[in-house]
């Protein structure tokens, strides 16, 4: 691994803008299961009830399921050493910027500023009717089995509060979206990182990137079908891999 790492750091230094893309895997190390492999959120979980129209045709009971879910999956995650490399890359003037899949927030909590969250964040909550977001905490705390009204209220219009996240039917935002593609197309370097790349539109930015000139890093424990695409293609723990690409990058 160590010709790869110096490989992968060698075209960090060397790019004018390098992008990011991290997935599930750089959470795990968190305490947060992914969603699709065995034993994850979704062989616990049906993922029906928690598609939008679930969501429009029963927000009690769908807010009962997500408040249990919240409860056993995202209990306090602090960051890895994967979140910390890539904070420190970025502090370094190394990345540019970070496209996430995770609704965790704990990219933000290791220091990284400069992140989309393309599926939304998991901690917040937006109000349907005025638009207006705030902490999730104290509505997930307050509905339990058998409240009469599960769905909790905007406090400021009483419209309907929906997890501030991409559910299952719901089109990515056009914005972050876009602002990720633009991104894709201006990277010199993109590193992908704990991505199984199975998700779209998110799993096409990678070729996306190349398409348009630049050079491909993938850190994943099991290959993607942009392998053989990558000009750097890593099979190893994100947080052994990330923190040896970032000793390299900055040591070097």
């Amino acid at each position: 691994m160590d010709e790869d790492i110096e490989r992968a750091a060698d075209l960090l230094r060397e790019a004018d803008t390098a992008v990011a893309l991290t997935g599930a895997g750089v959470s795990t190390a968190s305490g947060i299961p992914d969603f699709r492999s065995d034993g994850g959120i979704w062989d616990r979980y049906d993922p029906n009830d928690f598609h939008i129209q679930r969501f429009r045709s029963d927000p009690d009971g769908f807010w009962r399921d997500r408040a249990a879910l919240v409860a056993e999956v995202y209990d306090g995650p602090e960051p890895n050493a994967a979140h910390e490399a890539l904070a420190a890359l970025e502090d370094a003037g190394a990345l540019d910027r970070i496209v996430t899949q995770n609704v965790d927030g704990v990219h933000a909590d290791a220091g990284s500023e400069e992140v989309i969250e393309i599926h939304g964040n998991g901690g917040r909550v937006a109000c349907r009717d005025c638009g207006d977001r705030f902490d999730a905490d104290p509505h997930h705390a307050a509905v339990r089995p058998g409240d009469v009204d599960g769905a909790p209220q905007c406090p400021r219009c009483d419209g309907l509060l929906k997890p501030d996240v991409v559910l299952f039917g719901e089109r990515l935002p056009a914005h972050g979206l876009s602002e990720a593609r633009s991104l894709a197309r201006a990277a010199d370097c993109f590193l992908v990182a704990g991505s199984s790349l199975t998700v779209e539109p998110v799993a096409s930015l990678p070729e996306l990137a190349v398409d348009t000139g630049a050079d491909l890093v993938v850190v994943n424990l099991d290959e993607t079908h942009v392998a053989d695409r990558a000009a750097v293609d890593i099979r190893a723990d994100v947080t052994e891999a990330l923190p040896a690409l970032r000793r390299a990058v900055l040591d070097g």
